[in-house]
Parts: C-alpha cells; sequence; structure tokens
C-alpha cells in the first residue's frame, strides 16, 4: 500500500508510512514502533498505557517522533537480529552501508526495575554514510508543553508530567523544543543515543558505546534464553517464534498482564470512525494468549497471568462487588483497574486523517458473556498442563460458574463489541456452555467439589438451545444468533472448542457456507454489517484472528490441502518481520492496532494444530 502521492480526506498520505512498515521493540513495560525509515512515531513512556512521547503515526505534525536516517537518498531494509526483539534497520546508499540497532534493555522481570531506557545504536558497516537525528517529543498525546536543557551530549526534556534524558556520543542542538545532531561515519565507526526516564530516584545517565555495546549483548541473550524454552518444532519454526516473541513483548511484567496491542486508534477503515485503544487486558484475548504460550511450553507466562487474576481479585464471586456486567468486566488496566474512561483526543487528526483519536475504551461497561468461557478454559489448560490450581481460586471459579448457571439466558453486546445493543449472539451461548462443560471437567479430574447436578443442568440447556434455535435449516448453517440467519466467523470455534465434531455434517454444512459468504482468498471477515448493523459507520477489513480459526477450522475437518494453503496465503499478508494488525485491507493492507495479540495467537493455534494433523 503506497502512500506517496495520496491525497486522503485532506491529508497528505506521503507524511504516514503504511501501517505494516514498522517493527516493535520494548521491555515488558512498554513498546515503541519504528519505522523502516528509521522513525521511532509511537512510544509511550514509562508504561504501555501512559500518554505518548511520540505519537506522529496518529498526527505526522502534532505528535511528536525520534527521527533517525542516513542524510542521503538510501534503501532500506528491517530485520530482527536472530531469535531476539532485537530491531535492525539498514540504509543502502552509493557510498556505504549502515545499520540501526533499535533495542530496549530488559534489566530483568521483576517489579522494581526503574529505569526505562531505549537505545539507538547506528553502525557503519561499509564505505562512509552522513546521518541526521531529530528528537522531537510531544508530552500527553502531543497537548503538554515541555523546556530542553542541553549540554553538548546530554538533553533533558522536562514535562508536566515526566522528564525524559537523551545522552548522545554525538553533539547534539537544540532550539528550547527539539534536539538534533547530523554526523558522519565511517566504516566501523558508531554513534549511540538512549532515551532514559528520570525521575527522584533515576538520574540521568551517559551511554558509551562500550556499555551499549554490554547492554545489546544481555538484551539478546534475555531474548535467546526466554525463547529456548520453546518446545515447538514443526514446519513453521520461525513464524511460529516470531509470534511468540510479538506476545511476549506485549507482556507487563510487574503485573503479568498481557495488553491486546501496544496501540490506540489505529483505523479499521481509513478515514473511519472505527477505532479504539487497545493498550487494555482484555479477559478474552489474555486468556487464548496463555493457551497458545501453554502450547509453546511458556509456563511462566501463564503462572504470572493467573497471578494477574489472583491478586487483583479480578476472579471474583458475585458476592464480591458483581455489577450489571456480571462478576468480571471484559477488560481491565495493566494494574488491574476497573476505570477505564474513554474520550477523544480532539487536537490530533488520527492515521491518515482518520478521526477520532480515542483513549480509554467504552467497552468496559458490555456484557460480554464469552469471556467467562475463554477465562475458565484457561484455568482449565492451566490447571492441566501447568500447576494444579489451589482451593481458593478453585472457589472463586464455583462461584463464577454458579453466576453463569442462573445469567448465560441472555442478550450480550457479543464477542465483537458491537454498540448497536444486546442481542442473543450463538457464540456467547458457546462460550458459555464452554466455561460450565470446563468446570465440570476440572471438578471430576481433581475431585473438587462442586455443584455438579446443577451446572450439569445449565450445560445440557445452553446445548440443546443452541443445536434448536441457532441452526438455521433454511441457510444450512449455525448462525450469529438465535433464530436469526446472519453468519458470524466466530462460530469458527464450535468444533475447536469441541462443542460439535470437526465432522459434523451440520458443522461441514456450516464450515462450506462460511467460505461461500465470509472468505476471500483465506481472508475471513467477522460478519456483514450491513446484514448485522453493529451501530457504527462505515466498514472494515477481514479479521485476521478469524482467518487462523478458518486454517484450522479445515484442519480439524480433514481438509489438509485447504487449510495449508489457506495458512500459507495468510502468512503472505505478515509485514517484513511476520508481524500482524487487526486486520487486512482490500488490497493486502495492515489495518487496525499493531501488532495484535488476537492475530499471533491465533497463528500459533493454527499452526501447532495444522502441523499435529500433517503428521
Amino acid at each position: 500500500m503506497a502512500f506517496e502521492n495520496a491525497v486522503l480526506g485532506g491529508v497528505d498520505g506521503s507524511r504516514y508510512l503504511p501501517i505494516s512498515e514498522h517493527g516493535l521493540i520494548g521491555d515488558l513495560r512498554t513498546a515503541a514502533l519504528v519505522g523502516t525509515n528509521g522513525t521511532i512515531d509511537w512510544y509511550c513512556c514509562p508504561r504501555f498505557d501512559a500518554p505518548s512521547v511520540f505519537a506522529s503515526i496518529l498526527d505526522a505534525d502534532r505528535g511528536g517522533s525520534f527521527e533517525l536516517a542516513a542524510d542521503v537518498p538510501t534503501r532500506t531494509r528491517q530485520f530482527y537480529f536472530p531469535d531476539t526483539n532485537v530491531l535492525i534497520t539498514r540504509f543502502f546508499a552509493a557510498d556505504g552501508v549502515a545499520e540501526i540497532q533499535d533495542f530496549m534493555p530488559v534489566v530483568d522481570e521483576s517489579r522494581e526495575a526503574g529505569r526505562h531506557r531505549l537505545i539507538r545504536r547506528v553502525v557503519c558497516v561499509r564505505g562512509t554514510l552522513p546521518f541526521r537525528a531529530r528528537v522531537a517529543p510531544r508530552f500527553g498525546y502531543g497537548a503538554e508543553p515541555h523546556s530542553v536543557q542541553l549540554r553538548d551530549h546530554e538533553a533533558i526534556f522536562q514535562s508536566r508530567s515526566l522528564s525524559l534524558s537523551l545522552t548522545a556520543t554525538a553533539t547534539l542542538e537544540s532550539d528550547g523544543r527539539d534536539v538534533w545532531a547530523h554526523f558522519k561515519l565511517l566504516e566501523g565507526e558508531s554513534v549511540v543515543f538512549a532515551l532514559d526516564r528520570i525521575g527522584d530516584e533515576v538520574r540521568p545517565r551517559a551511554c558509551p558505546r562500550a556499555e551499549a555495546e554490554d547492554q545489546f549483548g544481555a538484551t539478546v541473550r534475555f531474548w535467546r534464553r526466554w525463547l529456548a524454552g520453546s518446545r515447538y518444532h514443526g514446519r513453521w519454526r520461525e513464524t511460529v517464534h516470531r509470534s511468540a516473541l510479538a506476545l511476549k513483548l506485549l507482556t507487563y511484567a510487574p503485573t503479568g498482564a498481557i495488553v491486546a496491542a501496544p496501540t490506540t486508534s489505529l483505523p479499521e477503515q481509513i478515514g473511519g470512525e472505527r477505532n479504539w485503544d487497545y493498550r487494555y487486558v482484555w479477559v478474552r484475548d489474555a486468556a487464548f494468549c496463555i493457551y497458545a504460550m501453554l502450547r509453546l511450553g511458556f509456563t511462566s507466562e501463564a503462572e504470572a497471568f493467573m497471578g494477574f487474576l489472583d491478586e487483583r481479585c479480578i476472579l471474583r464471586g458475585p458476592g464480591q462487588g458483581v455489577g450489571a456486567t456480571g462478576p468480571l468486566q471484559i477488560m481491565y488496566g495493566i494494574d488491574g483497574r476497573c476505570d477505564l474512561p474513554e474520550y477523544e483526543l480532539s487536537h490530533l487528526e488520527g492515521y491518515l486523517g482518520s478521526a477520532p483519536v480515542r483513549v480509554g475504551n467504552a467497552a468496559t461497561g458490555q456484557l460480554q458473556l464469552d469471556i467467562y468461557g475463554a477465562l475458565i478454559d484457561s484455568v482449565y489448560l492451566y490447571d492441566k498442563w501447568g500447576q494444579p490450581i489451589s482451593s481458593d481460586r478453585w472457589d472463586e471459579v464455583g462461584l463464577v460458574v454458579d453466576w453463569l448457571c442462573d445469567n448465560w439466558d441472555q442478550p450480550d453486546e457479543g464477542v465483537w463489541e458491537t454498540r448497536g445493543g444486546r442481542k442473543n449472539f450463538l457464540y456467547s451461548r458457546l462460550m458459555c456452555w464452554v466455561a460450565i462443560e470446563r468446570a465440570i471437567r476440572t471438578a471430576n479430574r481433581r475431585g473438587l467439589p462442586a455443584d455438579l447436578p446443577r451446572w450439569r443442568q445449565s450445560r445440557d440447556a445452553i446445548y440443546r438451545q443452541i443445536m434448536r434455535q441457532g441452526w438455521s435449516a433454511e441457510r444450512g448453517a449455525f448462525v450469529q444468533g438465535l433464530g436469526s440467519d446472519v453468519l458470524d466467523a466466530s462460530l469458527l470455534m464450535m468444533p475447536m472448542a469441541k462443542f460439535i465434531s470437526p465432522t459434523d455434517p451440520k458443522w461441514l454444512s456450516t464450515l462450506d457456507v462460511l467460505t461461500t459468504d465470509l472468505v476471500s482468498d483465506s481472508l475471513v471477515y467477522r460478519y456483514d454489517p450491513e446484514a448485522s448493523p453493529d451501530g457504527l459507520r462505515g466498514t472494515e477489513g477481514t479479521f485476521s484472528i478469524c482467518s487462523f480459526w478458518y486454517v484450522e477450522a479445515l484442519a480439524r475437518a480433514g481438509r489438509l490441502e485447504e487449510a495449508r494453503l489457506a495458512f500459507e496465503k495468510m502468512l503472505t499478508y505478515a509485514n517484513h518481520l511476520g508481524l500482524y494488525a487487526e486486520e487486512i485491507g482490500p488490497t493486502g493492507e495492515q489495518l487496525g492496532n499493531f501488532p495484535q495479540a488476537f492475530t499471533h495467537l491465533s497463528l500459533i493455534s493454527a499452526a501447532f494444530n495444522l502441523d499435529r494433523a500433517l503428521g
């Protein structure tokens, strides 16, 4: 997708890189997007959900950025240092070749690491190249003024809410707002930039070349040591491991939380209003992520997320503060907070003019019954593949299941967080069935106390309702809502949830109808907004998690050639680093927040199960 000559809604498209033209770096507390042009155009400090420091991806003029590039015409290429999250951007020019090594040191995974450091090391590897750098932070989402104090190799950026120290081995200049540098590198020479959060407990500290080299090595060792814990040795090892590394980058180490994506308001449709803040913990996404991590052998991530649920009292019973949406919210802050008010940043134009830019998420007030199935399934899997759950946690599970037995039969906003009113979504019923069924399995396997007669009665009632009211004889398929005739890609989860056999005639018929109506060259739409209004204007791209669910559904149905071809096609839609946003647009462009955990965990699941089916 090229924007060089595009003008969209009065916005000059040449000022924005395609979403896919970015790599991600992070330190398990926050993350930054680095463009293929060498510019950091998204960075929040010191946490994923903090106000942005660099946000030129949402407003090229007002957002702020950290530009670093060769000062002559070049070609660029970007890749990850093998088996790590250290990002390399290479510049190829007539007189030389140089590279930027971007990374955030992971000091450790303790809860006490206070320094947040972003290191950019420029190395000339052949010939000679001139470089330019411009550091233009815009604090508080571009709304908060700041000052600059400058010495030759150090600049202190101070705003009301945050102070940053920039140290460099090149000479810096400033106009009182931004800082820049120009330098020329000969083969073998390097320049280091280090951006640190500073405060009362963390003082400015220079980052000489030797220290940058040491921290580069330590960061490489950290990621390689972590990835060595993977048990996956299948056909798509490199692809799966890149997805695992991306998921790990979306983990907030101090609490064990996992964000849905590190960005906000990257649009599902260019120029549209479907722009959301994903820098929070969706119970559904995080629970599915635990499944993917356990599949690969990363039990410590599952343990950390279970600790997040436990310490923040998220897996609480209805008697401990249940609201109109049940004992659980659909999402929480990375620190476990419940209040995530949604508001718009009207001073930012949005990516390619796609306003509004939103912070917070009003979907916290929605009822989404499917989250209970995702959560209790993850508890079941952790108990099976990780560590046996504690008696206290089992008591909490029991209280949640008891609540579900009383409340599963009601309309909700559904898995896609529609804003057009509550409906009787089949997927919500399906996942209520999963919650109760997995709890029954756990009780039986462990001999744990439970009101099994009541649980079985509710489980069976849900099953019968789905089979009677969720099946459309006219369409020859299971449908989006009870008694409707609209299709929905979430139904691809039916065989994966073990609700129905993947070769059941009704399911095979459903799979065929879904293929005809919602699949385009292996890409899968969630649903048709015209047939099922969702309360929002505009359209959207295909939803990548659904595309990987489709692969898995085909594989489980025994259609292995189709499944493998669909999977290989999906891999061609990844960006140059193997990363995916939420959706794929009409011409293969990536849309929505980037990278998205949901997409990468479904890739892992599809690769794992397809590999096993192929033998």
